[in-house]
């Protein structure tokens, strides 16, 4: 792939970036734009909204249409803006706690409803970027610096919950199964409806450090070595997936888009008040 058709939707006057070294932001970042080119979007058809956390730095470097947002609120924005500029691609890119955590609400009634926004969750199984606190996401027993002793809660599984409120695309990998993550949100951004993609991208610096994971060659290999296909995990007993990654395609099929049932309404609406 030409260097130059990956540089247009890029911000290069904006890098380096700021994220941790070893991060694994910058492998999911890249894919996302691979994926832009590769399906020949234009940049000014693009539309990625974000919240507050580290992931949602990534808009600021993409040469597109862009927004940053407040806390748990990407995808209450990115619906308004979906409704009033349908023709947009939009994308909404949020982390674990962003998402599942304050802005949990937004995410279950977005895939009721099934807006056509795709979302990314760049899960980092703790919130990285304001201490290191445990996250809806945080595996059971993992520290964190609200959990120095280990998480007690169960680890909130995001895909189940999109393929319970309705998401007509759902799909799980991790930064270390880049084709496959890139696949994934190709397939994503494609799907007329609400998708979802998490990608797990284990943070080096407050989840790294405090459950002895070292460095970011260590965390790659955990990655790899935790991951289960799900055609794999559907014949392993609850015991045996204790502490693994479910990776795979959870969900993938075809309802009527909001967007559309909307704007026939509108037209009806309109229609029969010009009829009175």
């Amino acid at each position: 792939m030409p260097r130059e058709n990956i540089a247009r939707f890029l911000r290069l006057g904006l890098f380096p970036h700021i994220f941790c070294a070893g991060c694994g932001h910058g492998i999911a970042f890249h894919a996302l734009i691979r994926a832009f080119d590769a399906l020949g979007y234009n940049p000014e058809e693009v539309m990625v909204v974000s919240g507050i956390g580290c992931s949602s730095r990534i808009p600021g470097y993409i040469n597109a249409n862009t927004l940053h947002t407040t806390h748990g609120r990407a995808l209450a924005f990115a619906t308004g803006i979906k409704l009033a500029k349908p023709h947009l691609r939009v994308v909404t890119v949020m982390g674990d706690g962003d998402c599942a955590a304050i802005g949990g609400n937004h995410f279950i009634h977005a895939a009721r409803r099934n807006i056509d926004i795709t979302a990314i969750v760049l899960n980092n199984y703790i919130y990285g970027m304001t201490g290191g606190q445990a996250s809806p996401t945080t595996p059971h027993g993992a520290r964190g610096s609200t959990a120095p002793y280990g998480f007690i809660e169960r680890q909130f599984d995001l895909c189940n919950l999109a393929v319970a409120a309705g998401a007509v695309y759902v799909a799980r990998a991790t930064v270390f199964h880049i084709s496959q993550m890139e696949s994934f949100i190709k397939k994503a951004l494609q799907k007329r409806g609400f998708s979802f993609v998490e990608i797990i991208s284990t943070c080096p610096t407050q989840f790294g450090r405090r459950n002895r994971l070292r460095g970011a060659v260590e965390m790659m290999e955990w990655l790899k070595n935790n991951s289960v296909p799900l055609s794999k995990a559907k014949e392993m007993s609850d015991e045996e997936l204790e502490g693994k990654i479910v990776i795979g395609e959870f969900a993938d099929k075809e309802m009527i888009e909001y967007t559309e049932l909307y704007h026939s309404l509108c037209k009806a609406a309109i229609g029969e008040g010009m009829s009175k």
